[in-house]
C-alpha cells in the first residue's frame, strides 16, 4: 500500500514539472501587463479630417469638369458646372410672374382703399404674391445647383461622372479629400486605458516614406471593441507634413516608460512553496 501510494506522488510531482511555463508563472504573480515591445510596433493608418462625396442636386447635362483625379484644388474652385438654360429660363419666368404678383397687390389694396373690391380680393392677391416668391426661391436654387463649388481646399480622389454624361438629382459627381488635416487612427489593445491619455506624445514612422513624424494623442475610442478586445486611438502630427497622404500607414512608437511593463509589475502575493517540497512533507509525515 505505501509502495503504490508513493508511486502515485510521484506521478503528480512529474506532472506538475511537465506543465507549461505559462501555467506554472501564473501562479503567485500579479496580473501581467503588455510586453513593451508589443506596443513598440502599433500599426496605424493616416486618415482625412474632412473628405466628401459630392453629389448633384438637379437633373441636367454635365457641361464641365475643370478637375481630374490627383488635381488639387482651392476652396470655392469650380468642381462641376452643369449645362442650365431651361432652368435659367424658369426663373426668368418666375421673376416677371412675381412682379405682376407685386403689381395686382398694390392695384387690389388701392382699389380697397376706395371701396371698389373687397377685402378678399386682397387677401387672395397677397397670398397669390407668397406663392411667386416661393416659387422665384426654388427657380435660384435650382439655378445655383448648377454649379458646383469646392467647399474646402484639397484635392480630387476620383471623378465619378464625365463632361456630356446626363445625372439625376442625388448622383455622385466627385470625390474629394483635404490632405492639409490629417489624423492617424491607431489599434491598441483595451489594456492600454490604463497608461493612455490625451496630448499624450509618440512618432508615428511611415511605410510609405520611411521617415518618422512627431504626433500626440487627441481623442480616445468611446467603446472597446468586445471581440478583439481593442480600442482605437486618434492622434494628430505636431506639424503638416509635406508629403504624406491620406491612405498611408505606419507604426507608432511610444517613449519608452510610458506604460507599464512586465518588468515593473510587482508581485502581489508571496510565492508559495513548491509542490514537490509539500509532497515531500507529507510523504515523511
Amino acid at each position: 500500500m505505501i509502495h503504490r501510494h508513493s508511486s502515485t506522488i510521484l506521478c503528480f510531482v512529474l506532472s506538475l514539472i511537465l506543465l507549461p511555463s505559462g501555467l506554472s508563472l501564473a501562479k503567485g504573480v500579479g496580473r501581467s501587463s503588455v510586453p513593451s515591445s508589443d506596443l513598440q510596433t502599433i500599426r496605424g493608418i493616416v486618415k482625412p479630417v474632412v473628405e466628401a462625396v459630392l453629389a448633384s442636386e438637379i437633373q441636367a447635362l454635365v457641361k464641365r469638369m475643370p478637375f481630374r483625379d490627383g488635381d488639387a484644388f482651392k476652396k470655392g474652385d469650380l468642381l462641376v458646372e452643369f449645362e442650365c438654360a431651361k432652368y435659367r429660363a424658369e426663373l426668368s419666368a418666375a421673376q416677371a410672374d412675381l412682379e405682376a404678383r407685386q403689381k395686382t397687390v398694390i392695384n387690389n389694396e388701392e382699389l380697397a382703399a376706395l371701396h371698389g373690391i373687397g377685402r378678399l380680393e386682397v387677401d387672395i392677391s397677397q397670398a397669390e404674391l407668397k406663392k411667386a416668391q416661393a416659387v422665384l426661391k426654388r427657380a435660384q436654387v435650382m439655378v445655383q445647383g448648377c454649379r458646383i463649388a469646392a467647399p474646402f481646399a484639397g484635392q480630387v480622389v476620383k471623378t465619378l461622372v464625365h463632361p456630356y454624361e446626363s445625372v439625376n438629382p442625388y448622383d455622385d459627381l466627385v470625390s474629394i479629400v483635404s490632405n492639409q488635416d490629417l489624423d492617424i487612427e491607431l489599434i491598441l489593445p483595451s489594456t492600454s486605458l490604463r497608461w493612455i491619455t490625451k496630448n499624450q506624445a509618440f512618432v508615428f514612422s511611415l511605410d510609405e516614406t520611411q521617415e518618422a513624424y512627431p504626433a500626440e494623442v487627441v481623442e480616445i475610442g468611446a467603446r472597446v471593441d468586445p471581440v478583439s478586445q481593442t480600442i482605437r486611438v486618434f492622434g494628430r502630427f505636431h506639424k503638416h507634413p509635406a508629403g504624406v497622404l491620406a491612405g498611408m500607414s505606419g507604426s507608432a512608437k511610444f517613449p519608452e516608460g510610458t506604460f507599464p511593463t512586465q518588468s515593473t509589475v510587482k508581485q502581489k502575493t508571496k510565492p508559495s512553496a513548491s509542490p514537490a517540497s509539500s509532497i515531500n512533507q507529507t510523504v515523511k509525515h
